[in-house]
Parts: C-alpha cells; sequence; structure tokens
C-alpha cells in the first residue's frame, strides 16, 4: 500500500521527489499479486454503499494511504484522470488503471511487454 501512497503523490505533487515502488512490487509479488494488492487498495478508498471511489470516499478515506495532505483540487483532479466512463468516480478497473498509469516505469515494461508478444506473435504466423 505504500507504493500506492508514493506512487500517488509524486503525480500528484511534481515539486515532491517520490521513488516509484509500483514496480518493485510487480516484480516481488508478480503480476496477480500486484492486481490484488491494487484491488485492496480501491476497496480501502471506494464508498461502501455505492461499490466505487468518489470525491467524498477518497476525501474520507484518503488518511488510510498516507494521502491526507492532497487538497480537494488534487483528489478532483486525480478522479478526473482515471474516470474513463465519466461518471464522475472510479470503478475498480479504473483505480487500476490510473495506478498503472501513475507508474511511469511500469508504463514503459508494459509497453516491452506488448511489443514483444507482438514480435513473437509475428514469427509465429510465418
Amino acid at each position: 500500500m505504500l507504493s500506492l501512497r508514493l506512487s500517488t503523490m509524486a503525480a500528484q505533487n511534481p515539486h515532491n521527489q517520490f521513488q516509484d515502488f509500483v514496480p518493485i512490487m510487480a516484480h516481488k509479488l508478480g503480476g496477480d499479486a500486484l492486481i490484488g494488492e491494487l484491488c485492496n487498495g480501491f476497496n480501502l478508498l471506494m464508498d461502501t454503499d455505492k461499490g466505487v471511489i468518489t470525491f467524498e470516499s477518497l476525501k474520507k478515506n484518503s488518511a488510510l494511504l498516507g494521502l491526507q495532505d492532497l487538497s480537494d483540487e488534487d483528489l478532483r483532479s486525480m478522479l478526473k484522470d482515471g474516470d474513463f466512463d465519466g461518471d464522475g468516480a472510479l470503478n475498480q478497473m479504473e483505480f487500476c488503471v490510473l495506478m498503472f498509469r501513475l507508474s511511469p516505469e511500469l508504463m514503459e515494461e508494459s509497453k516491452f511487454w506488448l511489443e514483444e508478444a507482438l514480435e513473437q506473435e509475428l514469427k509465429d504466423c510465418y
């Protein structure tokens, strides 16, 4: 959970310098366990009645991840950045995608894995 907090704080506060621990967790835990940790973070932040992360639930529960110092504007920005369906909240998939996007190193690795898979697919076709 520390990695989520640090990645989020680094993305929201570019003046602060934080190490991105998400790639380290990905290598150490593996993909399935990393997704499990992201789901745990989602469950901590979500509105239990609505099943999504709302501004109110994020503001209320953000201290659980050490994000209590983020302004309302930062919290709204985080919601807006991850809200792909435009409903003003984050579902579990949107939250996980946002956490990956906030980790530049992990995004680069994902691109590399995709390119490798595509190259292998092309080789298999010929």
